[in-house]
C-alpha cells in the first residue's frame, strides 16, 4: 500500500492541472524522474485514450517492474543485454515470439546497431509488443491467433503499431 501512495504522489506532482489524468507529455516527465527517458512516440504508445488516469498509471508501474525484473535477472552487471538475453526476458514478461518475428523486433530497436540492449531499450520493445498484441485481439474476434486482413485494416494496423 506504502508504493500506491508514492505512486499517487507521483502521479500528483505531474498533473499540473488536477484532472485526475495526465497526458504523454506529463508522463514523459513522470518517467524521466524515474531515471526513464523514451521519445515522446514511445510514451504515446503508454496511452491509449490520449491522457492516462492513475489507475492505468499503476498498472504501467506494475508492468515497467516486471520489465526491470527481467532485465535485472538477465543482464550480469553489464548494464545492458545480448539478443539471447532479450528473448530470454520477453518469454518472463509473457511475449513469445518466432525466430523471424524476434530478430525484427530487434533490429528495429537496436538504435546503435551494436547488439546492445539497454533497460529503456527493453521497455521499448514491450510496449511496442504490448501495443501490437492489443491492437491484434482487436481483429482475433474468435481467439484463435489469427487473422486475416483486408488492406485498409491491414494499413489501420501499421499505422497504429509504429514507434
Amino acid at each position: 500500500m506504502e508504493n500506491r501512495v508514492i505512486l499517487q504522489e507521483w502521479f500528483d506532482r505531474v498533473d499540473s492541472e488536477k484532472s485526475g489524468s495526465i497526458t504523454a507529455v506529463q508522463l514523459k516527465t513522470a518517467l524521466a524522474v524515474g531515471n526513464l527517458e523514451f521519445p515522446l512516440s514511445v510514451v504515446q504508445q503508454m496511452i491509449r485514450n490520449g491522457t492516462m488516469s492513475f489507475q492505468e498509471f499503476v498498472a504501467l508501474n506494475n508492468f515497467l517492474l516486471k520489465v526491470q525484473h527481467a532485465f535485472s535477472d538477465l543482464e550480469r552487471g553489464r548494464g545492458f543485454l545480448v539478443p539471447d538475453d532479450v528473448f530470454e526476458a520477453l518469454g518472463k514478461i509473457g511475449f513469445m515470439l518466432d525466430s523471424p518475428a524476434f530478430y525484427s523486433v530487434c533490429e528495429s530497436f537496436d538504435q546503435s546497431k551494436n547488439g546492445r540492449f539497454r533497460l529503456d531499450d527493453l521497455i521499448s520493445i514491450c510496449i511496442f509488443l504490448q501495443s501490437a498484441r492489443n491492437l491484434f485481439n482487436s481483429f482475433d474476434t474468435a481467439k484463435q491467433g489469427r487473422v486475416t486482413l483486408d488492406l485498409n485494416q491491414f494499413v489501420y494496423c501499421t499505422a497504429n503499431c509504429r514507434i
